[in-house]
């Protein structure tokens, strides 16, 4: 990040429904966020979402790849769109999302991925080269990426691998480019209101991020300098606008049964997705929770989904044949498909508030799903007499993206995160009384879980972790420093099934018979451990990195 060949920085907000970028030179720190997508100018984010050929080549992606209105004269479309793939990078619960990606048969998450990167990565280049002529792209440009608050190293791997493979960065381990949490990013760009609500530095608020897929809560505390420091464990859940959508699938079913519903989903996606899309715009957006202001919707099959009516059978089709193949959607029926998503969403708020020992002065709500004025009344409802402030930024959409930019500009911004994992190396010792018996290994050893820095601690960005090991006999030749993680508080040996390795590292060390110490330095910084080694005896130095799990 101290690159001084750096001139441009480039965030990508790569999302569960629509994605977008924004830049800016370190010169002017003037942000511009890209509102020009094929023909649609204005719009600040563009639909994650891709249509492959039979050979899975791409046709088209964003706005053009979209499910289209069925037409009576045309033959239907044998294109085949992907869409929602950005899940895959997550561990979702089976029980958690119906409302699953949506991938052709044969097209592996990770290709979807990649597709969709290179098609932003050379729409990115193209905009930076007609704005900075002079700016080469691989090595003055500082690509920051933004994840969800619940994705794990894993999926930091996994993107970076496919923006090496969609030619966004030219070495798979670039330090160029660069990842933040999105609700981190959202925290960052929030600043520049808490002045507007009268929150001076030492006080704490909170940023909602509600995306398409997921929500994420992270609770900050304003610092002097304009710094951020972490208070709570940031959080996030799969409760974002798509299960709106979920939910309206479901009432969906109950009226043309759910048998119909999977066979057009799984052989006609595009007018399920169609139907999706129709309901989204006309009925999802526009609801606000008021009776006065609901407009019943007619979603009228034939016109819709027309290849509906050959899958439905029993009284579903007796009941829409008479009602000539309309189904209407009413004032309870739409706040029953937005409560159990608002209900989850209020739950991880109540709980970051819960955990928080400061009192927060304000909640300010981000992300796509935010601008749902159903969700800001409940929220406000809910918190009211418990937060001062709770607004909404203007254009909350790009909240992320631009708070992005941003920490590239700027990346010590963060002073102080909490660690959402405990950290630890296996450490071989004699066994004591006291030890388990069954923890007892050949030779009257025990493997030790040795915590090196513990879940929920607030840790100073780039802070230092010291620790001294010795090899367990005079005959070793290499010592282990693999570093595991948990998120249990009471794992002491290495049998618990809830460890977990995050890197493993060994160092070669001279076989003497003195004592070797080898003395090892973590600093936590960014979303990347930097590990260094050092064997006192003989001043050898090693060095490793690991990605971060915050």
């Amino acid at each position: 990040m101290n690159n001084k060949a750096l001139r441009v920085v480039a965030a990508i907000d790569f999302g569960t429904t629509f994605s977008g970028f924004a830049y800016a030179h370190f010169s002017s720190k003037n942000i511009i966020v890209h509102d020009e997508w094929d023909e649609s100018i204005g719009q600040f984010k563009h639909p994650t979402t891709l249509k492959y050929d039979d050979s899975l080549n791409v046709i088209s992606w964003g706005y053009p790849a979209l499910a289209e209105k069925p037409s009576k004269t045309k033959a239907p479309s044998k294109t085949r769109p992907a869409e929602r793939f950005k899940l895959c990078l997550g561990e979702i619960r089976e029980e958690d999302i119906t409302f699953a990606p949506y991938l052709p048969d044969g097209l592996d998450y990770k290709k979807a991925i990649e597709d969709y990167i290179r098609k932003m990565s050379n729409l990115i280049k193209d905009t930076l080269r007609n704005r900075w002529p002079e700016v080469d792209f691989y090595t003055q440009v500082l690509i920051i990426m933004t994840i969800p608050a619940e994705f794990e190293t894993k999926a930091m791997r996994t993107l970076r691998d496919c923006a090496f493979a969609a030619e966004l960065i030219k070495d798979p381990d670039t330090p160029n480019l660069k990842f933040i949490q999105e609700p981190e990013a959202a925290a960052i760009h929030c600043m520049k209101n808490l002045k507007e609500l009268n929150i001076r530095a030492g006080s704490t608020y909170m940023v909602v991020d509600c995306g398409g897929g997921t929500v994420d809560l992270t609770t900050r505390k304003l610092l002097p300098g304009k710094r951020l420091g972490e208070k709570t464990i940031s959080k996030g859940d799969y409760c974002g606008g798509i299960f709106v959508d979920e939910e309206f699938i479901k009432f969906l079913g109950s009226k043309i049964g759910q048998s119909a519903i999977n066979l057009i989903r799984e052989k006609h996606y595009n007018q399920f997705q169609y139907m999706v899309q129709e309901f989204s715009r006309r009925v999802k957006i526009p609801f606000t929770g008021e009776r006065k202001d609901f407009k019943p919707f007619d979603l009228d099959l034939e016109e819709l989904c027309p290849v509906a009516k050959q899958y439905i059978r029993g009284s579903h089709r007796d009941e829409l044949e008479e009602s000539e193949w309309v189904v209407e959607l009413k004032f309870e029926d739409v706040k029953k498909m937005f409560d159990p998503v608002v209900k989850k969403i209020l739950g991880l708020i109540r709980q970051q508030l819960d955990e928080c020992n400061d009192y927060v002065s304000a909640i300010l709500l981000v992300g796509g799903f935010s601008e749902s004025k159903y969700l800001q009344v409940r929220v406000k409802q809910e918190f009211k007499q418990r937060v001062r402030n709770i607004s909404v930024p203007s254009n909350p959409i790009t909240a992320i993206v631009k708070g992005a930019v941003q920490y590239g500009l700027k990346h010590d911004v963060i002073a102080t995160r909490v660690l959402k994992w405990t950290y630890g190396t296996d450490v071989a010792r004699m066994w004591e009384p006291g030890d388990p018996p069954n923890q007892k290994l050949p030779g009257d050893i025990v493997i030790e879980f040795s915590i090196l820095a513990k879940r929920g601690d607030e840790i100073s960005v780039d802070e230092v972790v010291t620790r001294v090991f010795r090899p367990a006999s005079i005959l070793q030749s290499k010592i282990g420093l693999d570093l595991f993680t948990t998120d249990k508080d009471d794992v002491n040996f290495f049998d618990s099934p809830h460890i977990n390795l995050l890197g493993k590292w060994s160092i070669d060390i001279p076989v003497t018979f003195s004592i070797r110490p080898i003395f090892m330095v973590l600093n936590f910084g960014e979303l990347e451990i930097d590990a260094a080694a050092f064997n006192l005896l003989t001043g050898e130095s090693y060095n490793t990195t690991f990605e971060l799990d915050i």
